[in-house]
C-alpha cells in the first residue's frame, strides 16, 4: 500500500487528507436507529459530494457502523475514498466494550475491523480515547501502528479523542502523524488553541477536527439540544444561539460557520462531520462552501464570543 500522499515540505504537514469527511458514528445508530439502505446512501453521498474520509471505529455501535460502512464501500472504487478506523477499545458480542492498548489488542482489534470493513488497509488508523492510559498507548498501541505503517497496512497512524491536553503530549511522545481533536476546536469553544494546535502546526502533524457542532448543539442551538451527548447547560445554550444570532444578521446559518470555522488555524487538514442521512449529508456540503463574510468574523469577536487570539478563515 502506498502511504497518504505527501504535501510540499513548505506546507509543514506530513500527509494529504480530503479537505470535509463523514463520521460514521451515526449511522451506527448512536442518537437511533438508522435503517441500513439509509445509511449504506448516506455513506455514497458523501462520497459522491467529496466528503472522502470516512471514519468509523469498533466502539460505534459496537461494530455495526463498520459493518454498514463496509457494506456501502464495496460498491465503490477504493482510490475515490480515504478509510479512517480506530483501535483500542475491545468489543465482544454480549460484553460492555473496554479499554485494550496492548499490541496483540490492536492487531486483533484491526483484524476485526478489516472482516466487517471488508478491506485489508486503512488509509489512518487513531488510537481511540487513550487519556486514561496514555503510557500503555506510548508503549504499546502506537508502536504496534507504526510497525503496520511501516509494512503498508495503515497509511498514517493518529489518535482521537475529545480531550486536547493528552493529545498534545502523545504528540510530544510518539511519531504521530495526525490527530482527531473531537469537540474541542469549534465555534463554541477552542481549548486545543492553547497547546495542541500550535505544536501540530510545529511538528507538521495534521488535525482533523471533528465535533464541530458540538454534538448536535450548534446544527441546532435549542434548549435540550445535545452537547457532548447530553442536554445543553442554559451558560452554553445562550452563547450558542449569540453565535446564531450575529451569523444570521449576515445571512449565514450557524451550521456553515461551524464547519468553516476550524479551518482558519494553519493546522487544521479535515474536518469531520456526522451524518445519519444523506440529505444531512448533502445539505452541510453545501453549507460547508457557502461563502462567510469577514465582517461576520469580525463582530464574533467585537461581541466577545471569539477571543481576538483564534484564526478565522
Amino acid at each position: 500500500m502506498a502511504r497518504l500522499e505527501a504535501v510540499t515540505p513548505a506546507d509543514g504537514r506530513r500527509l494529504a487528507l480530503p479537505r470535509f469527511g463523514l463520521g460514521c458514528a451515526p449511522i451506527g445508530d448512536l442518537y437511533h436507529e438508522v435503517d441500513p439502505d439509509v445509511a449504506a446512501a448516506t455513506v455514497h453521498a458523501a462520497v459522491d459530494g467529496g466528503a472522502t474520509l470516512i471514519d468509523t471505529a469498533p466502539l460505534y455501535g459496537d461494530g455495526l457502523s463498520e459493518r454498514r460502512v463496509g457494506r456501502a464501500l464495496a460498491t465503490v472504487d477504493r482510490a475515490r475514498f480515504q478509510l479512517s478506523t480506530k483501535v483500542g477499545w475491545q468489543i465482544a458480542e454480549g460484553a460492555e466494550p473496554r479499554h485494550a492498548f496492548g499490541r496483540d489488542d490492536v492487531l486483533r482489534s484491526l483484524e476485526g475491523s478489516m472482516e466487517r470493513l471488508g478491506v485489508d488497509r486503512f488509509d489512518v488508523v487513531h488510537v481511540h480515547d487513550p487519556e486514561d492510559h496514555l503510557d500503555e498507548a506510548v508503549r504499546h498501541a502506537v508502536p504496534a501502528l507504526l510497525r503496520l505503517r511501516d509494512e503498508g497496512v495503515v497509511g498514517a497512524v493518529g489518535a482521537g479523542m475529545n480531550h486536547s491536553a493528552p493529545l498534545a503530549e502523545l504528540v510530544r511522545r510518539t511519531d504521530l502523524d495526525v490527530v482527531l481533536i473531537a469537540g474541542r476546536y469549534t465555534l463554541l469553544e477552542q481549548p486545543a488553541l492553547a497547546g495542541l494546535l500550535p505544536l501540530c502546526a510545529e511538528r507538521g502533524v495534521g488535525v482533523i477536527a471533528a465535533g464541530v457542532f458540538n454534538s448536535g448543539l450548534l446544527a441546532d442551538p435549542r434548549p435540550g439540544a445535545p452537547y457532548h451527548y447530553h442536554p445543553v447547560p442554559d451558560d452554553v445554550l445562550r452563547r450558542a444561539l449569540a453565535l446564531d444570532d450575529v451569523c444570521a444578521r449576515y445571512g449565514v446559518p450557524l451550521r456553515a460557520a461551524a464547519q468553516q470555522f476550524p479551518f482558519g488555524h494553519p493546522a487544521v487538514v479535515s474536518v469531520v462531520v456526522g451524518a445519519a442521512s444523506p440529505q444531512e449529508v448533502t445539505g452541510n456540503l453545501e453549507l460547508a462552501g457557502q461563502p462567510i463574510p469577514a465582517a461576520m468574523w469580525a463582530e464574533l469577536r467585537e461581541a466577545h464570543l471569539l477571543d481576538p487570539a483564534v484564526p478565522v478563515p
